[in-house]
């Protein structure tokens, strides 16, 4: 892969280790280098190393409406 940008294949630095790599279909990794620093964020996303900010929102499984314990009869 080139280090340089170019209109046809832009360059893009790899999130995992901020080597420049190119944002192309020739790059099945894109926009990581390398399978292996895909693999490096997925561990980090999945031990919740990488967190979005603001407060948790619960799906309709935590909704107190479903809570067996207030259920209406």
């Amino acid at each position: 892969m080139s280090d340089r940008a170019t209109p046809e294949t832009p360059t893009v630095a790899c999130p995992t280790c901020k080597k420049p790599t190119e944002w192309s279909t020739k790059n099945p990794y894109r926009p990581f280098c390398s399978e292996r620093c895909k693999l490096i964020d997925l561990g980090e996303w999945a031990s919740e190393g990488h967190k979005i900010p603001g407060q948790p929102v619960f799906d309709d499984v935590m909704s107190e409406d479903l809570d067996p314990s207030k259920t209406r009869h």
